[in-house]
């Protein structure tokens, strides 16, 4: 098993990220990735409230944008109490545990700010939503308590398992966003994006379409290969 990375976007209160890495230490997750935090990094009230998880604190890797955080992964998954209007899977908790119990592929699990929750751009990074199941009355959960039922999920031990594995590397979040930079490139060159009102919806549903496709490394690579030589640059991998 490995143990998805926890990814805290734009969190606001110091109190929760100490309480989220005190649920991280619980059940033995040590990756913490903190995105922008609103009142900056170090945080004296993180600190005071993460009891016996100082080490998470000191290893955490802070980002500016949630597309950097999660670069190095194969697989995200974005949590969310809110409809969202993608084409999107909506896993539950359980889901995601037995999706992360696939072998050594890098997997995160992102969530959002107290607030607001994750905005849309971000949500759309995820290969599906988290859902976790509430009554109607309440869906919202505080912040370290939704990383503490997702850490909880994701301790347990292996049982059948949702196979993500191809027989080539799945491409990293890296890798799928440069082709899909690219993409967008030759499409807004191309004068397919000109309606600018539409176009961050047609750029998400184009991404989401991507990637319920599961792309391999080797899959992307021919990918921008073919979107090179529709654009005319030879400077992209072939077949």
């Amino acid at each position: 098993m490995a143990p998805p990375a926890i990814i805290l976007v734009r969190p606001q209160l110091g109190w929760n990220i100490g309480a989220a890495a005190r649920a991280m230490a619980n059940f033995g997750l040590d990756d913490l990735r903190i995105v922008a935090p609103r009142d900056g990094w170090p945080n004296a009230d993180a600190r005071a409230m993460a009891t016996g998880a100082g080490d998470i604190l000191e290893r955490a890797r802070l980002h500016a944008t949630a597309r950097e955080a999660v670069g190095d992964l194969h697989h995200l998954w974005a949590t969310t109490a809110r409809h969202r209007d993608m084409a999107k899977p909506v896993l539950t908790p359980g889901e995601v545990a037995r999706a992360c119990r696939s072998g050594d592929l890098r997997t995160g699990i992102l969530f959002g700010p107290e607030s607001t929750g994750l905005a849309n751009d971000e949500v759309v990074l995820a290969d599906a939503l988290v859902r976790i199941p509430t009554s109607g009355r309440q869906r919202s959960l505080n912040l370290a308590q939704a990383v503490l039922v997702l850490a909880w999920e994701c301790s347990g031990s292996p049982e059948a398992v949702t196979e993500w594995r191809t027989a080539d590397a799945p491409a990293t979040m890296a890798e799928f966003d440069g082709f899909f930079d690219q993409l967008v490139g030759a499409l807004d060159s191309s004068g397919f994006l000109r309606n600018r009102e539409q176009r961050p919806v047609t750029v998400r549903n184009l991404r989401t379409m991507f990637q319920r496709a599961g792309l391999s490394g080797r899959e992307v690579r021919t990918l921008r290969g073919v979107v090179s030589a529709l654009a005319g640059r030879p400077d992209g991998d072939s077949v």
